[in-house]
């Protein structure tokens, strides 16, 4: 059986390129484009994984990986975090909210590929 990745992304682009490269790799993947009701989205799906972007509409992405990580059905899924900005007071932000992986864009398939692997082995 196939393992459930939730994109949680408001370009298009971005998430049909993510979304392309899993499912080609046997991933089922959702996608959700907004902040507001994201972790319900994550609740709702109940994914193997989520990758979230930072900026989204109407909520961060660092809102909603703390709100995941306070959860204790949701604190230890694997969410690997997406940001335009890559210094390293972001990764260290991303770090102390608790994101199993933080990723620059723009990233190669390569790149997010071999996470979602390494984040499902775990």
């Amino acid at each position: 059986m196939s393992k459930t990745v939730l994109v949680i992304e408001d370009e298009p682009n971005i998430s049909e390129a993510i979304g392309f490269i899993l499912s080609r790799d046997g991933w089922r993947v959702a996608n959700h484009f907004n902040g507001v009701d994201a972790v319900e989205a994550v609740r709702t799906r109940n994914p193997d994984l989520v990758i979230l972007d930072v900026m989204l509409p109407g909520r961060s992405g660092y809102d909603i990986l703390q709100e995941l990580r306070a959860s204790a059905t949701t604190a230890d899924l694997p969410v690997l975090l997406l940001t335009a900005r890559g210094q390293s007071k972001d990764r260290e932000l991303a770090e102390s909210y608790g994101a199993s992986r933080f990723m620059t864009k723009p990233f190669s398939n390569a790149e997010v590929l071999e996470a979602v692997r390494d984040l499902a082995r775990d």
